[in-house]
């Protein structure tokens, strides 16, 4: 296993030891955030309300289940990857006996034959992984009328950029994961191997209130944020490059990589 995969591991690890001695079914994920607070998570959530019922879905890099939950309430025919076996065992205990299965298995080499999934969900796992060893992989195991959506923080804003370069010197990141953020040429990428990709904006400014959400009145500081998010991209688009998160969703997959 490579050097970089045995760290990631090691660090995910860790946050799940951590999280096993709280509370682990919190709604939030390891760091107590709870991602539905998020316009782009709402997103997302809509999207798929009515498509998972009955369809295969793999929740990619599934962490401690923070995610897997919502997907399996959705009535999914869930399988969950990730690496870390003490994420897994708190993302086992949170889903419960809902129609779900938890694998380890490497999310940059997946044991699944082709064509296996209607749908493929990732909430935040491309920065630890290698895009040129993911998007072939996903798109091989998506069936032909299938589709990818995703979460994932945007790497252009050299303000947020700043934070998680302190978060890497402070160990909240791994460095690889500090490095390795979606960019715009990773989209490009992703069109390589996906007929069709559509990108979607989040938090261009509303990103400021994420560490002060368990404080009382900034919910509601969030949503006017949130909506003077969407008032400046309309009359600003070319800002979107500067956005803290982005939704993608993409389909076609090109089968013959």
């Amino acid at each position: 296993m490579e050097n970089r995969k045995k760290i990631e591991i090691e660090y995910y690890d860790k946050r799940a030891e951590e999280r096993l001695e709280k509370d682990k079914r919190k709604n939030g994920d390891f760091e107590e955030f709870e991602p539905f607070l998020l316009s782009s998570f709402k997103f997302v959530y809509d999207f798929l309300k009515d498509k998972c019922a009955n369809k295969k879905v793999l929740d990619y890099g599934c962490g401690d289940g923070v995610h897997s939950v919502w997907l399996a309430e959705l009535g999914a025919e869930l399988k969950a990857i990730d690496l870390s076996e003490n994420s897994l065992q708190i993302a086992k205990e949170r889903v419960g006996t809902r129609n779900a299965e938890f694998l380890k298995m490497d999310c940059e080499k997946m044991e699944f034959s082709d064509n296996s999934f209607d749908i493929i969900f990732d909430g935040g796992t491309f920065s630890s992984l290698d895009l040129n060893k993911v998007f072939p992989e996903l798109a091989r195991v998506l069936k032909p009328k299938g589709f990818l959506i995703g979460v994932e923080t945007f790497g252009h804003n050299p303000f947020t950029n700043l934070k998680r370069k302190i978060n890497k010197i402070t160990k909240k990141r791994t460095g690889w994961a500090v490095s390795h953020i979606v960019k715009n040429k990773d989209l490009k990428m992703a069109k390589e191997y996906f007929g069709k990709v559509e990108v979607y904006y989040f938090h261009l400014i509303s990103w400021i209130a994420f560490p002060f959400l368990k404080f009382f009145g900034v919910k509601s500081f969030l949503k006017l944020l949130e909506k003077i998010d969407k008032l400046l991209l309309y009359i600003f688009p070319f800002l979107k490059n500067y956005c803290f998160k982005i939704v993608f969703i993409m389909s076609e997959p090109k089968n013959e990589f």
